[in-house]
């Protein structure tokens, strides 16, 4: 066993929960697994917490993990009806003749978008992520512009995208990302379009009168593993992000330059396994549960319900619950009118005395503006204060 500073901080990755700088927690050693990965972060998905980590920041090259940016980009063209699933897609001759792995998609035959989509989600068909890039972007150039446009969109600060799909004849340093942005997008996808999410999960699919299997071993050996995406190349080792659920609680590990397949997917379970292990899931509050209630001026009541719009279940290292406190900050003066889901205050979360985490509290109902003497009334009082 090996002792890593586990970074426990509440990352902006979730928007409902993410609309505050976050005051990291004071470092915490416990011991994590070994692991034969170059780089590596477990993540708790519906916080941003990060459970551990080594080299998360460190760019490197992502292979077919390049794949899940295609998919998002994919899921908003579908979620904005410019691509429907039933669409017909020409397949070009450069989609076709994409070398590794492939979907085994007709040159300039129609395929529907819903065949590719499963071709590149479930066997990580090049042609397929190709082919795809030109239905939405036009081409796959104009499409790589768009990956970049989109990742520094959703903050991942570290992360440039050449191609739609990750393969490269040889080395290509300038193509990069890192676990950390890699566990930033994952969380993205899973928040925004799960119903694309769940495609990941699917084992096998038949087209062509060719059956392809997902090549996430994952699947098979963990019944809470539903994604995500593997890759590999001689320059990027083998890679997995891997997403599992254990009800309430759902963590995202990345894996980066495993040594084999084997390993990757042994890394890969050794990691969630510890993360389920070494913390305990703690509900501090449910979603719509009115926390407390803040005073409000010039508006129409005196007071604001506030909460948090999703249950706020955090990571906390197994048995130290009890020393978890609270404490509610309101931003004032709050002044009418107050719309329902505005931000209103910050929970702040101390462990043992040590700051652990910040999250946003919004009102829970509509305060209107106050008439003409209320607002002069309080306009009098805000004076003197």
């Amino acid at each position: 066993m090996r002792y890593l500073t586990l970074l426990l901080a509440c990352l902006p990755w979730v928007a409902s929960l993410a609309q505050t700088p976050v005051v990291p927690a004071a470092p915490v050693t416990i011991p994590v697994p070994t692991l034969s990965a170059r780089a590596w972060i477990l993540v708790d998905y519906a916080t941003g917490q990060v459970l551990a980590e080594h080299n998360s920041k460190q760019r490197l090259e992502p292979a077919s993990l390049t794949k899940m940016m295609t998919t998002y980009l994919v899921a908003e063209a579908l979620a904005d009806k410019r691509l429907s699933l039933q669409q017909p897609v020409v397949v070009s001759e450069r989609a076709w003749r994409t070398q590794g792995s492939r979907s085994f998609v007709p040159v300039n035959g129609q395929v529907l978008v819903d065949d590719l989509l499963k071709g590149m989600v479930i066997q990580s068909g090049n042609d397929a992520s190709v082919a795809l890039a030109e239905a939405v972007g036009g081409s796959e150039p104009a499409f790589a512009i768009m990956m970049n446009q989109t990742a520094q969109r959703l903050g991942l600060k570290d992360t440039n995208f050449l191609n739609a799909s990750g393969f490269f004849d040889g080395a290509q340093p300038t193509h990069y990302s890192t676990a950390h942005d890699m566990a930033r997008l994952a969380a993205a996808l899973v928040r925004e379009h799960p119903e694309i999410h769940r495609l990941h999960a699917t084992k096998e699919y038949t087209y062509a009168g060719i059956r392809q299997y997902n090549r996430n071993r994952l699947l098979w050996a963990d019944p809470t593993v539903d994604g995500l995406k593997t890759g590999h190349s001689n320059a990027a080792g083998y890679c997995l992000v891997a997403t599992s659920l254990r009800a309430p609680r759902r963590l995202i590990s990345v894996v980066l330059g495993a040594p084999s397949d084997e390993a990757r997917a042994r890394d890969s379970l050794n990691l969630l396994s510890w993360g389920y292990m070494a913390f305990d899931a703690i509900k501090v509050y449910g979603k719509g549960q009115t926390v407390s209630q803040f005073k409000v001026f010039k508006g129409a009541q005196n007071t604001v319900k506030v909460g948090v719009t999703e249950d706020l279940i955090i990571s906390l290292p197994r048995g130290m619950a009890a020393k978890l406190t609270t404490r509610l900050e309101s931003r004032q003066p709050l002044l009418g009118p107050v719309h329902l889901g505005t931000k209103v205050g910050t929970l702040k979360l101390a462990l043992g005395g040590q700051a652990w985490g910040e999250y946003p509290v919004v009102a829970l109902e509509e305060v209107p503006v106050a008439g003409f003497f209320g607002r002069l009334w309080d306009t009098l009082v805000l004076w003197f204060r």
